[in-house]
C-alpha cells in the first residue's frame, strides 16, 4: 500500500514513497532528502554532493529522480560489484515498481568498454599471430576455457544475450583476451563481417535509445575527458561511489609503454609495409632497442628529469612510429570488409606513437616514472596526469549537471578537500549554502549529509592503541603482533584485518596462527576473494587478513565481523611516483602537499576501512587501530573527523572486556 502523501509532498517523494512500498522496503528520511535535493539539483542545473551512509538506500535516492527528469541521465560506479547490482537487482525491481506511475521514462542500458564484450569476429574468424595472420587459438592449457567461452558468447547470440564479460563462464584476463578486442583492434561496425551481431554495437543503439544509462568512471572519463565519444549526449551525471573518481580519472589517463611494445608492433607490421620504399618497420624495430638500452640506463622510480638518452630513444620511437603509420597501405574506397590483421598491427603502432608522443613531450602536466623490471616482464615506463581536477572542471563540470554520491565525501568533517579534487572550489560556496559570486568562472555547489540509520556511538567503538610504538619501516613489531593476538583471542575470531602490505597481512596470519591454533586465520592470496569471504562468512571462529582490496570490497554484514583492525595509517608509499610528485607540486605552490595528498588520501581508506564493520543496524563492534598516530600527531584529528562518529577510546583493558561481551553474546 502506497503511504498517503500531503499536496506539499513533491513528485519525486511521491513516487519514491511508492517505489520503496513496492519493494517492500521502509521509508528514509535521509532516502527521502536525498532524493528531494538530487531532484532539485537536475532541475536547476547545480552541482550536488551527497554524503549517504551505509544503509541510506542512496541507489534508490538517485535513480527515482533520474527517471523522473525529463532528459537523459547517466550513472557511473567504480565498482563492478554496484554496476551489477544496479541492473540486475536495483533498476528491474524499480521499474516493475513504478510502471503505473504517468509519465515515467523507465528504459535504461548498461554501456561499458569494448573490451568488456565478447568479439564475435575474434571468436569465428581466429586470433592474429605475431605476423598478423588470423589463426586458431593453439592447443594447450587455455584451449578448453577458450572453447567453452566462445560456445558461450555464440549462445549469448542465439539467445539475445549482452555478451557481457561479467556474464560470462569463469575465466583469467589472458583467455578473456582470446575472444574480445580493444577500441584499436575493432574492425568497427560498419566493416565487420559481424557486425549486425555484434555486441558492442547492440549495446551502444540501446544506450541511444534509453534514458538512462549506467556505465562505469573510467568509460565516462574517456568519454568526457579525452574527448572519445563513449556515450549518447546526456544532461547529467549521478557519480556513484564519489570517492573512487579522482583514482578512476587518473588510471583512465594513465599510459605505459615497453619496448617489447615497440617491437611487437614492428613485426606486426612488417607484411603490411613491405612494399615500401625504407624499411620503416625495421626502423622501428630498432628503435626498441634503442628504448630498451635507454631504460637500463635510468634506472627505476619517478623521472624529475628526463635524461638526454631517454628523451631521444622516445623521439626516436615516435618519429619511427609515425613512418610506419604513413607506410600503411591505404584502404580503396567501397572495399567492403577490413583486413582484421592489418586493423589491429596497425593499431598497435598508432597505440606505441600516441604514448610514445606524450611521453617525448617532457610535459610538467604530466608525471613520468619507470617501473621495475619483475621477473618475466621487463621495465615499463609510464605516464599519468600531475592532476585531474583542472580536465574534470573544464570538460564535464562546465557542461553536464553533476551528482557526486557516496558514504565517505566528508573528509576532516567538511566536503571542501574532496570537492577540491574533484574540480569544484571551496570559494564557490558557504556552509552548506550556495555561494554568491560573481566571478566568471565559477561552478556553485552544495554539499549535504544525509547521515545514516545506524548509531554509531552505541553501535561501535573507535580503539586507538596508543600505548604501542609508532609503525616502523621494517613492518609489524612484536608489539603489534602481541596486540592483534591478544584482540582476536577476546572476541575468539570474527576479525577482520586490514593491512598496509602483503607482507604484513601474512605477518600477523602467522601469529595468529602459532598462538591461536584453535581459530582458522586465512590470508589474502591463500584463495580467491570470494572463496576466502564465504568461509569467513560461514565460520564464526575465522580471522581474514589481507590488503586493499578487502579496505573497500568485503560486505560481511551481522556477527561475521565484530573486530576491524588497522595496522598504521595508510598513507601512501614515500616512492609512490604520481603521490609524491603530486604533493612536491603542491608544495611548491604554497599549498601543504602532505595534507592535500598523503592525509586525504589516508582518510579515504580509514573511512572505507572502519565502514566494513557496521552493515546493519544491529551489527556491533570495534575498529582497532594500532597505529598510535591517529591520537598523537596534529593530522589525527583531521582523520578521525573523516570517520564514522564511533565512540572513541585508548584504553587497552577496556576494549578487551567490550570484545569478550560481543564473544560471549554470539555464544549464547
Amino acid at each position: 500500500m502506497v503511504p498517503e502523501t500531503t499536496a506539499t509532498t513533491t513528485p519525486v517523494a511521491q513516487v519514491l514513497a511508492q517505489a520503496v512500498s513496492g519493494l517492500g522496503g521502509q521509508q528514509r528520511d535521509g532516502q527521502v532528502q536525498m532524493a528531494t535535493e538530487v531532484a532539485e539539483a537536475m532541475e536547476e542545473g547545480r552541482h550536488l554532493l551527497v554524503q549517504a551512509g551505509t544503509g541510506t538506500g542512496k541507489s534508490l535516492g538517485y535513480l527515482v529522480p533520474a527517471m523522473l527528469h525529463d532528459k537523459r541521465v547517466v550513472v557511473a560506479t567504480a565498482t563492478l560489484a554496484l554496476q551489477h547490482q544496479l541492473v540486475e537487482r536495483d533498476l528491474p525491481r524499480l521499474v516493475e515498481a513504478v510502471k503505473d506511475v504517468p509519465g515515467i521514462d523507465t528504459s535504461y542500458a548498461v554501456l561499458k568498454g569494448r573490451s568488456n564484450y565478447a568479439c564475435l569476429h575474434r571468436i569465428r574468424a581466429g586470433v592474429p599471430d605475431d605476423q598478423g595472420m588470423l589463426v586458431d587459438v593453439p592447443m594447450g592449457s587455455m584451449a578448453e576455457k577458450v572453447l567453452e567461452l566462445r560456445a558461450w558468447a555464440e549462445e549469448e547470440t542465439e539467445q539475445g544475450g549482452s555478451g557481457e564479460r561479467d556474464n560470462a563462464p569463469r575465466h583469467t584476463d589472458r583467455e578473456w583476451r582470446q575472444v574480445s578486442v580493444n577500441h584499436r583492434e575493432c574492425l568497427g561496425g560498419t566493416k565487420c563481417p559481424f557486425g549486425a551481431e555484434c555486441f558492442a554495437e547492440l549495446a551502444r543503439e540501446k544506450a541511444h535509445r534509453s534514458h538512462l544509462i549506467v556505465t562505469n568512471h573510467s568509460l565516462l572519463a574517456i568519454d568526457a575527458i579525452e574527448d572519445v565519444p563513449m556515450i549518447p549526449d546526456y544532461d547529467t551525471v549521478v557519480i556513484d561511489e564519489a570517492h573512487e573518481l579522482t583514482a578512476r580519472v587518473t588510471q583512465a589517463a594513465t599510459d605505459e609503454l615497453g619496448a617489447n611494445d615497440v617491437e611487437r608492433a614492428a613485426r606486426r607490421s612488417m607484411r603490411w609495409t613491405a612494399d615500401a620504399e625504407s624499411d620503416p618497420a625495421g626502423d622501428l624495430e630498432d628503435a626498441a632497442g634503442q628504448l630498451a638500452e635507454a631504460f637500463e640506463a635510468t634506472g627505476p622510480g619517478r623521472i624529475d628529469q628526463v635524461s638526454q638518452q631517454l628523451s631521444d630513444a622516445l623521439v626516436v620511437v615516435r618519429d619511427s612510429a609515425r613512418a610506419v603509420l604513413s607506410a600503411y597501405p591505404r584502404e580503396s574506397p567501397g572495399e567492403g570488409e577490413a583486413d582484421a590483421g592489418r586493423t589491429q598491427a596497425k593499431g598497435m603502432v598508432q597505440e606505441v606513437f600516441v604514448n610514445a608522443e606524450r611521453m617525448a613531450a617532457d610535459s610538467d602536466r604530466d608525471v613520468l616514472w619507470l617501473g621495475e623490471a619483475r621477473d618475466r616482464f621487463p621495465a615499463r615506463l609510464h605516464v599519468a596526469p600531475l592532476q585531474v581536477w583542472g580536465p574534470m572542471r573544464d570538460k564535464l563540470l562546465t557542461d553536464k549537471t553533476v551528482i557526486f554520491t557516496s558514504a565517505t565525501l566528508m573528509l576532516g568533517g567538511d566536503f571542501g578537500t574532496v570537492a577540491t579534487t574533484l574540480g569544484l572550489k571551496p570559494t564557490e560556496r558557504i556552509g552548506h549554502e550556495i555561494a554568491t559570486t560573481d566571478a566568471e568562472d565559477a561552478l556553485p555547489w552544495k554539499g549535504i549529509d544525509v547521515g545514516s540509520p545506524f548509531d554509531y556511538g552505541q553501535q561501535s567503538i573507535l580503539y586507538v592503541a596508543r600505548h604501542l610504538p609508532q609503525p616502523g619501516r621494517d613492518g609489524l613489531g612484536q608489539a603489534q603482533l602481541d596486540e592483534i593476538c591478544d584482540l582476536v583471542d577476546s572476541l575468539d575470531g570474527r576479525t577482520l584485518g586490514l593491512f598496509s602490505s602483503r607482507r604484513a597481512a601474512e605477518t600477523a596470519a602467522e601469529a595468529v596462527r602459532a598462538k591461536l591454533p584453535h581459530l582458522t586465520t586465512l590470508a589474502q592470496g591463500d584463495a580467491q576473494l570470494p572463496e576466502l569471504a564465504k568461509q569467513f562468512v560461514e565460520d564464526p571462529h575465522t580471522c581474514l587478513f589481507g590488503t586493499l582490496s578487502l579496505w573497500q570490497g568485503l560486505d560481511v554484514p551481522g556477527d561475521t565481523c565484530q573486530l576491524v583492525i588497522i595496522d598504521r595509517i595508510p598513507f601512501p608509499r614515500p616512492d609512490d611516483p604520481l603521490m609524491s610528485a603530486r604533493a612536491k607540486a603542491a608544495d611548491a605552490e604554497g599549498r601543504n602537499g602532505f595534507m592535500e595528498v598523503s592525509a586525504t588520501h589516508a582518510a579515504l581508506l580509514l573511512a572505507q576501512g572502519a565502514g566494513r564493520l557496521i552493515r546493519t543496524t544491529t551489527d556491533r563492534g570495534i575498529v582497532a587501530v594500532l597505529d598510535p598516530r591517529l591520537e598523537t600527531a596534529r593530522y589525527g584529528r583531521f582523520l578521525k573527523a573523516s570517520l564514522p562518529p564511533m565512540w572513541s577510546t585508548t584504553d587497552p583493558a577496556l576494549v578487551r572486556q567490550a570484545l569478550a561481551r560481543l564473544g560471549q553474546a554470539r555464544s549464547t
